[in-house]
């Protein structure tokens, strides 16, 4: 096994949130046996971009309920995490069941996302394949109700600086691109530089598109 990645993995696993978050690859708490399958999901993806090498770093603001909560990997929900995305990267394909990532949840049902939709569609284009990350890389809810979201606060935001940093440690990021106003102004409290692209959901998809295109084409 591919230990690179042990680090970052274990620090995610042992870190305690509020009852307003949830922590899908906790040890700790929750449904052990749901959050390693998130871990190793993780896992499974770091090591397909380490052998890609990204140089782009899209950062969003928080999981979804739909989306990393579930599957353990920002901007993916159940649905893309299954089927794969042909990317114009080598080798060619990422994620999929065949490359051994699995769903953490039970149900007739496999989650969808829009906005996981939007980006892979748009990034499966670039090359290197840009990484996807959370500011807050736990799923902040609104108390009592899991199954929503919620803006992470500034000490949520401070207790995911760490995750980037390792992030920028491990990889060869070159650029962080913020993905929406939200996670821009993570990224500015936080003291990291940052471009920022507009959000595909409330119908920003085509500047989505036309940020990213613009960014691709830069030397």
């Amino acid at each position: 096994m591919n230990r690179r990645f042990d680090g970052l993995i274990s620090e995610l696993a042992c870190t305690v949130v509020s009852d307003r978050a949830c922590n899908q690859y906790s040890e700790l708490t929750g449904d052990l046996a749901a959050n390693a399958i998130r871990r190793r999901n993780l896992r499974l993806y770091l090591q397909e971009l380490e052998a890609i090498g990204p140089e782009m770093l899209l950062i969003g603001e928080a999981p979804s309920h739909r989306g990393g909560r579930l599957t353990g990997i920002a901007f993916v929900s159940e649905t893309v995490l299954l089927a794969g995305v042909e990317i114009l990267s080598t080798p060619g394909h990422i994620l999929g069941s065949g490359a051994g990532y699995r769903r953490a949840t039970t149900g007739p049902r496999l989650s969808t996302e829009a906005s996981a939709t939007m980006v892979w569609s748009t990034i499966r284009g670039i090359a290197p394949l840009p990484m996807l990350w959370n500011a807050f890389p736990f799923h902040p809810f609104h108390r009592g109700t899991p199954n929503t979201n919620r803006m992470p606060d500034s000490a949520e935001l401070a207790m995911g600086r760490p995750f980037i940093e390792m992030l920028l440690e491990l990889f060869p990021i070159r650029e962080i691109v913020a993905v929406g106003n939200h996670a821009a102004a993570s990224m500015t409290k936080l003291g990291l530089a940052h471009t920022k692209i507009r959000h595909p959901s409330m119908g920003g998809k085509n500047e989505f598109v036309a940020g990213m295109a613009r960014l691709s084409q830069r030397e």
